[in-house]
């Protein structure tokens, strides 16, 4: 049996690269999570950093969507550029809501909720500034899976339904 480039191609990646995903399976994972970590350090720092880690976390969406979307475009068995728009469009959507939007809502709310707290207990200095970006910090990982799993859901019920 001859093997075509795209067969070599494949085998070499699959040698090489295992079904590790660089998006969701390495640390850089973790550049989805940067406007979380700027949301908590928001009562401490200039906002253009807030910003920035958003910017940081779209950067990363992005560069997922287009991955998935071009592996799919690539893929010898009918990707397609119907295919990997809808794939883009699918990463896309559910990156935006769980590593975005709905993330960084929650940890500005909370970090503001535990400052309105402080500020009702009349905590004042290091005490008042610095508590809530420790209270940011450390619900970062208590939202991820319940975020994670909730958009799963929504989409799976909405714009999956829609999609096929």
């Amino acid at each position: 049996m001859k093997m075509t480039p795209d067969d070599i191609e494949e085998k070499v990646n699959k040698s090489f690269l295992p079904d590790k995903d660089l998006y969701r399976d390495t640390p850089v994972r973790y550049l989805g999570y940067s406007n979380e970590v700027g949301e908590a350090f928001r009562p401490l720092i200039k906002k253009i950093f807030v910003h920035l880690s958003y910017g940081i976390a779209v950067t990363y969406v992005c560069a997922d969507a287009f991955d998935k979307s071009h592996k799919v475009y690539k893929r010898p068995s009918g990707g397609g550029a119907k295919a990997a728009a809808i794939t883009a469009g699918d990463v896309l959507l559910w990156q935006m809501l769980a590593s975005v939007i709905i993330p960084g809502f929650t940890i500005n709310r909370i970090c503001w909720g535990t400052g309105k707290l402080l500020k009702m207990t009349h905590q004042k200095g290091v005490i008042k500034k610095w508590v809530p970006t420790f209270v940011g910090l450390a619900s970062i990982p208590a939202i991820i899976h319940p975020i994670d799993n909730f958009v799963d859901t929504l989409m799976d019920k909405t714009y999956r339904v829609y999609i096929k």
